[in-house]
Order: structure tokens, then C-alpha cells, then sequence
């Protein structure tokens, strides 16, 4: 099984998610995605996967992220935003087979494993 972690090594939580992974015998494959950007496909399959949706993906600690669900902006714009403005994704995400979390709190990545 192949785990990724979509990871921000800013983000206390997501270095705790990656530790914790690894803490379990787990080597993820990490995407620093704030480097990397999203891309359509990234963001479809992990809104499908974790049962979200495209909004339900939104860091709502983000001015534009707040602005996009306030509006109620369908997945069009918000997918724009999101091409345009990597870090209105919530961190971190874990994904591993057919299966994706947000890492919050830290131990949702365990249930994807």
C-alpha cells in the first residue's frame, strides 16, 4: 500500500502526522503541495475520497477559503482558487489506496491505513 501525505512542513499538525505516521511503521510519500501546486485530478480524487467534497477540503482558517463557503461558490470557482492559491487546502491530508483524511485531529491518518 502506498501512502502520501499532502504536508506543509510549516504546520505543527502536519509534522505531527507525518511523525505519527512514521511512528507506525509507515514511510509516506510526502508532497510538499505548497511547492508542487494541485492539479485538477489531485483534487477531485482527494474531495471523492474523503467523502468532502471539493469545499469540504477548504482550510477555513484562510480569508479566501472563508470567502468561497460564505458565498457557497460551486467547484468551478472554487477549484480556480485553489490552482491559483495552493494553501487554501487544509493540511494535512493522508491518502492510501481508496482512501483520504484531513489529518485533523492528527490521528485521522491512521484511519486511512
Amino acid at each position: 500500500m502506498t501512502v502520501t501525505l499532502y504536508h506543509n512542513p510549516k504546520c505543527g499538525t502536519s509534522r505531527n502526522a507525518l511523525a505519527l505516521l512514521r511512528d507506525n511503521g509507515v514511510e509516506p510519500v510526502v508532497v510538499e503541495y505548497l511547492k508542487t501546486g494541485w492539479d485538477r485530478s489531485t483534487l477531485e480524487r482527494l474531495a471523492t475520497k474523503t467523502g468532502l467534497g471539493l469545499a469540504g477540503l477548504l482550510r477555513r482558517k484562510e480569508a479566501e477559503a472563508k470567502a468561497l463557503l460564505d458565498a457557497q461558490a460551486d467547484d468551478e470557482a472554487v477549484m480556480a482558487a485553489v490552482l491559483a492559491s495552493p494553501v487554501l487546502i487544509e493540511r494535512p491530508i493522508v491518502e492510501a489506496d481508496e482512501r483520504a483524511a484531513i489529518g485533523r485531529p492528527v490521528e485521522r491518518v491512521l484511519d486511512v491505513l
